[in-house]
């Protein structure tokens, strides 16, 4: 099979590595990918949105599957593009169509979604510039601390959570009024504030049978101690200890049935991941958001984990027999710790040296935001490198990724040093 893989992150290095293990394999293209996905298959100058290059390159390379990494193109409506080409209906997409899709697009859809379905998740209500008004009315409703989301993508850095309520109804008039995330934040929504620890649940799905993948938790703060900026994410840590089989079960009747349920009632075709944010308050799970795709640096601690060829579990999500495959498990710890450019998640340099990857041992170097440069490894991005190991536990996984990320060097590389604090 020659198969095309959407995107440049880590997530997509990570499928790439899992893919070239796969004897199913013919050949692999990534479109654009970066310098750790051109080690290992052919690079595709295409930016991921461009939909009438990406039917050409699948065209010329008589490509049998393509997989998408980030959520951009499938709320775009990718898949649909095409199911309605006579020339690309027969090809695989795995994700879902733009319908569900908005899942992830529109947070507001989502709270629908979930209420609809009895999904646990937290009181919420959406407003916009007509109904600035109410918005401060229900703030002064809430105890503190408040949470405010933009509705549409806003590349992960949507969701601002503020003590005051002052602070709280400036920031939404500046998303509603003053268009801060541009039309992502046309709507906000605005929730109850949930206490708990947080973990991700990735579901893959065929439409009607689905397989549970490994739990995962990611550090998304810059600052140690889950301070400072949220940044894409700092690094993950998969299995997450605290997710004993009873938390699973309630999981999976509560939230991971009626979501797959729910898609079927509602006709939202759905082939390809979903990513469950959760956060546990009181033995409890809930709902915070849906992703329509892997999360990343999730991926690079869930992929690793799973022994099966994977290219064999997406040809079953394609013909609909993912209820044919037996899901191996790796039962060990894995551990991502990602290195980001100096000044990341706000202003920051590029095209800085990236040195040591040939020196790492017993782990694994996915890159993210990096490209080549005169044969010479370059950042090209805020989260650069991602460094995952295995252990028996976490702690064990987490000192050969530390061990690791050391050998590491570009000018004003940072990385997390406590990752599992909270565990």
């Amino acid at each position: 099979m020659n198969i095309l893989i959407l995107g440049a992150g880590g997530r997509e290095h990570t499928l790439a590595w899992k893919l070239k293990q796969s004897k199913k394999l013919t050949q692999l293209f990534v479109a654009p990918g970066n310098a750790g996905t051109a080690s290992i298959a052919t690079n595709l100058a295409i930016g991921v949105n461009d939909f009438e290059a990406i039917k050409n390159a699948v065209i010329n390379h008589t490509i049998t599957m393509v997989i998408v990494g980030p959520e951009d193109p499938l709320v775009n409506g990718i898949h649909d593009f095409f199911l309605n080409d006579d020339a690309l209906k027969a090809i695989p997409v795995i994700g879902p169509q733009k319908a569900a899709a908005t899942l992830e697009g529109s947070k507001d859809f989502a709270k629908e979604f979930m209420m609809r379905h009895n999904i646990p998740t937290a009181a919420y209500e959406s407003f916009t510039a007509e109904s600035l008004d109410k918005g401060y009315q229900f703030l002064e409703s809430l105890k503190p601390p408040y949470v405010l989301k933009a509705d549409g993508l806003a590349a992960g850095k949507g969701v601002v959570i503020l003590k005051d309520l002052q602070e709280a109804k400036n920031e939404l008039k500046s998303m509603l009024v003053d268009a801060k995330f541009g039309t992502a934040s046309t709507t906000v929504v605005i929730e109850e504030f949930l206490d708990g620890i947080e973990l991700s649940v990735f579901v893959l799905t065929d439409g009607k049978n689905y397989k549970v993948l490994p739990t995962a938790k990611d550090y998304k703060r810059i600052g140690e101690g889950d301070t400072g900026l949220n940044t894409g994410g700092m690094g993950a840590i998969s299995p997450v200890p605290f997710a004993n089989d009873e938390f699973m079960n309630k999981i999976h009747s509560q939230v991971v049935k009626p979501t797959v349920e729910g898609l079927k009632i509602d006709n939202l075709p759905y082939k390809g991941f979903i990513f469950i944010g959760l956060i546990k308050v009181a033995n409890e799970p809930k709902v915070i958001e849906y992703n329509v795709r892997l999360g990343d640096p999730e991926t690079e601690v869930v992929i690793p984990r799973i022994k099966n060829d994977l290219l064999e579990v997406f040809a079953a999500v394609a013909n609909g027999t993912l209820d044919t495959i037996n899901l191996e498990l790796d039962e060990r710890t894995a551990t991502t710790v990602m290195a980001v450019s100096g000044g990341y998640p706000e202003a920051y340099e590029k095209g800085k040296v990236i040195t040591g990857i040939e020196n790492v041992t017993d782990a694994i170097v996915f890159q993210a935001g990096t490209t080549l440069k005169n044969d010479k490894i370059i950042t090209a991005g805020g989260r650069v490198l991602a460094v995952t190991a295995f252990g028996q536990d976490y702690k064990e996984a987490l000192k050969k990724s530390y061990e690791n990320i050391a050998k590491l060097n570009f000018d004003k590389i940072y990385y997390r040093k406590d990752l599992g604090f909270d565990l």
